[in-house]
């Protein structure tokens, strides 16, 4: 038996080899492998023209910042790797543009309560570009004095200097990467990174004013042992992060080739990747962290905890948040919205994101429209993603159906022998849906019994990471 939580929970062999397969992480439903050129600039037009129609409906907004100075080998982020400077500045004379154009097809919508610059390491623009950026925002959108403003940082490049104009800009939330500190780890994942480069700049961070700091782990990278991990995850909790996510490292050699570089005979096993997350999940339950969702642990006193308690928790592609907003612009070289019903995915090469906006349109790749179903299960996966509880009452009076005939398929699967709830993942009720302690482990499992797209997948090929 695998032990996996300080409650006894148990994972056999048997069930680990059952449910560790490819399936999707659900940052969306459906999810980015649907998208299709479709849906193009004039599509996305159309979005944001219906949007304008709520001009008194908030906001988010994701801004991507693609650059890096070296790679991670582990990444499956879209990067830019350079350490010439005129590339970020010409991109950011772009992006500038985009904002501008999307604010002018919003009129009157403007404000925003969910902000975030990703990456890359958005760190990587210098004091100037970052003033500029932010200057252009806030003269397009309104950012709500209570936002959730959060930006990613690099502890081996963010300077004192950026963190205090951060702050002075109005930035409110830190996500720190940090992945392992084991030294062994780092060299072969590309990722040099001290514990002590990490802590300075936690500790300076907390000094100008931060007071809500997130640090990011991997677990199944190469070379990751239990005993070495345990050093990291103690580093971390002797920090007091007020949130820790907790990633599973997607191996997908045949989409980021980098990857192709680890030896198979280095990444851990599923049994041996497991037993790294119930590491970092006693570890941090033991400290007082509350799990939420899939993947990540807050404080007690965090948003994050309350609105599981509350079972109001809500996931984007930003991430788990408290502060949902109806639609979520996405700006920048491969940056992914969320407009009226409908997915947008920005052009992923900079030449063709540049030749977009030089036609006066807006740099739309792909993008997929919901329909009635989709916007039934996305909400039926969010639910069990976010709060592990779906109540059938509830989705009723939402979407005008009947639970148990809309879903008889899935209930079936549910209830097969030897399935989730012969294993103990999923309670079934009258009323409600509700995934147990064992369930959550294998979460992604259970919500993909709700995917009608994996009905169509060709088996045997790749398209997804493991589950565990």
């Amino acid at each position: 038996m695998l032990k996996s939580a300080p409650s006894s929970i148990q994972v056999t062999p048997d069930l680990l080899r059952k449910y560790d397969r490819p399936g999707p992480r659900y940052t969306s439903y459906p999810t980015a492998v649907e998208f299709s050129t479709g849906y193009d600039a004039a599509a996305y037009f159309d979005s944001l023209a219906q949007a304008a129609t709520r001009p008194d409906e908030p906001l988010a907004l994701y801004v991507h910042l693609p650059f890096c100075e070296h790679r991670c080998t582990f990444c499956g982020c879209n990067v830019v790797i350079t350490q010439r400077r005129s590339v970020a500045e010409e991109y950011l004379t772009y992006l500038h543009r985009e904002i501008r154009e999307v604010a002018r097809r919003l009129r009157q919508r403007r404000k925003v309560v969910q902000y975030h610059w990703g990456g890359g390491t958005p760190t990587y623009l210098s004091l100037e570009e970052m003033r500029a950026l932010q200057q252009v925002v806030t003269e397009c959108f309104d950012i709500a004095p209570d936002a959730e403003a959060a930006i990613e940082v690099d502890p081996r490049v963010t300077s004192r200097e950026q963190i205090d104009l951060l702050r002075a800009m109005g930035f409110n939330r830190l996500s720190m990467g940090v992945q392992d500190f084991d030294p062994g780890v780092q060299a072969i994942i590309n990722r040099n990174q001290t514990e002590q480069q990490t802590r300075d700049l936690y500790a300076y961070s907390r000094q100008a004013g931060f007071a809500s700091i997130n640090v990011d782990l991997i677990y199944g990278l190469p070379l990751q042992k239990p005993d070495t991990f345990a050093q990291t995850l103690d580093a971390v909790i002797d920090m007091r992060v007020d949130r820790v996510a907790v990633y599973s490292y997607a191996h997908v050699p045949w989409l980021r080739t980098q990857q192709k570089g680890f030896d198979p005979a280095q990444l851990p096993s599923g049994e041996q990747k497991l037993e790294l997350f119930c590491l970092a999940r006693d570890a941090f339950v033991k400290a007082g962290y509350r799990p939420i969702g899939m993947d990540h642990f807050a404080l007690p006193a965090d948003e994050l905890a309350r609105a599981v308690e509350s079972r109001t928790l809500s996931r984007n592609f930003m991430g788990y948040t408290v502060k949902s907003a109806p639609d979520m612009i996405g700006v920048g070289v491969s940056a992914i919205g969320d407009v009226d019903g409908a997915y947008a995915q920005n052009q992923k090469k900079l030449p063709r994101y540049y030749a977009a906006i030089d036609k006066g349109s807006l740099p739309i790749d792909r993008g997929y429209r919901l329909s009635a179903d989709d916007r039934l299960r996305r909400f039926v996966i969010t639910q069990l993603m976010c709060n592990f509880h779906v109540d059938k009452r509830t989705v009723e009076e939402r979407f005008g159906i009947d639970f148990d005939r809309a879903f008889e398929r899935e209930l079936t699967e549910l209830a097969a022998p030897d399935g989730l709830i012969d294993n103990g993942f999923v309670t079934a009720g009258r009323d409600a849906l509700q995934v147990e302690p064992l369930g959550r482990l294998f979460v992604r499992n259970v919500a993909m019994v709700f995917d009608r797209y994996l009905l169509n997948k060709i088996a045997g090929a790749p398209v997804f990471s493991s589950t565990v």
